[in-house]
């Protein structure tokens, strides 16, 4: 499975190629489908391009991007877009319109509240597992990891010569991952590498805006299609290449 992350919390700045309106999301997303991709993580904004739990917003993305494509879609619930735990629950709560999944980063303090909350209204739950925090400690203690839809082993490391190293780390660290299926990414300078990785060990795994703008040449990307098509390319080239296998 290969999923596009279409934005990320990458904002104006980061280009006009970055889908920041719900009707510019839902093209990217039909685009990226089309390249490939099988699951949409997306993260719904304000007009002023700012993260939001808010549900107007939620609705309003998640219909945009449903009227284009048929894989499940999925957004943050990032401390970051809603800083209080409680109010971050409270939104959970206040959705009118589900996604299939929802992103929960379990070194955040209320990750266990959160993911309760969206598991009750029947949502799937990403555990976010970043390599340099105890989210892998909290997610294995907590009684919700076997729970959860998937683990998102994100790899923080953004050093194209130290990722793997990192991913490496971070995979040992989740062990069995509470027998839960593991996607592994990184982002920016590790993207790449630990894509590779992901194809080599026959993970799932994501591309998209939000983990990186260029292209492994380092060439800017232009669209969410042109990261899942070379991802895609990537993948399969790691997956086939000799030696490889699963390890775990």
């Amino acid at each position: 499975m290969v999923q596009v992350c279409l934005n990320g919390a990458r904002g104006s700045a980061d280009g006009a190629v970055v889908p920041m309106s719900p009707g510019a999301m839902a093209r990217s997303a039909a685009e990226a489908v089309a390249a490939g991709a099988s699951d949409i993580h997306v993260h719904p904004k304000t007009p002023c391009g700012q993260d939001t739990l808010a549900p107007r917003v939620v609705a309003a993305t998640l219909e945009a991007i449903r009227a284009r494509v048929g894989v499940p879609v999925g957004v943050t619930t990032g401390a970051w877009a809603e800083p209080d735990p409680a109010a971050r629950v409270d939104r959970v709560r206040s959705w009118t319109v589900l996604p299939d999944h929802a992103s929960v980063n379990w070194h955040e303090p209320g990750a266990d509240e959160v993911a309760a909350a969206l598991l009750d209204r029947g949502i799937g739950v990403e555990a976010g597992i970043w390599s340099g925090t105890d989210g892998a400690a909290r997610f294995l203690a907590s009684p919700l990891a076997p729970r959860v839809l998937r683990v998102l082993a994100e790899v923080t490391d953004t050093s194209p010569r130290t990722a793997e190293d990192s991913a490496h780390a971070l995979l040992a660290a989740l062990g069995t991952a509470s027998g839960r299926p593991v996607l592994l990414h990184g982002e920016d300078g590790g993207a790449w590498p630990v894509l590779r990785l992901a194809g080599r060990l026959g993970l799932a795994t994501r591309t998209g805006f939000e983990d990186t703008l260029v292209l492994p040449d380092g060439e800017r990307a232009l669209s969410n299609a042109r990261l899942v098509t070379e991802g895609l390319a990537q993948y399969g080239a790691a997956r086939r290449a000799p030696g490889t296998g699963r390890s775990r």
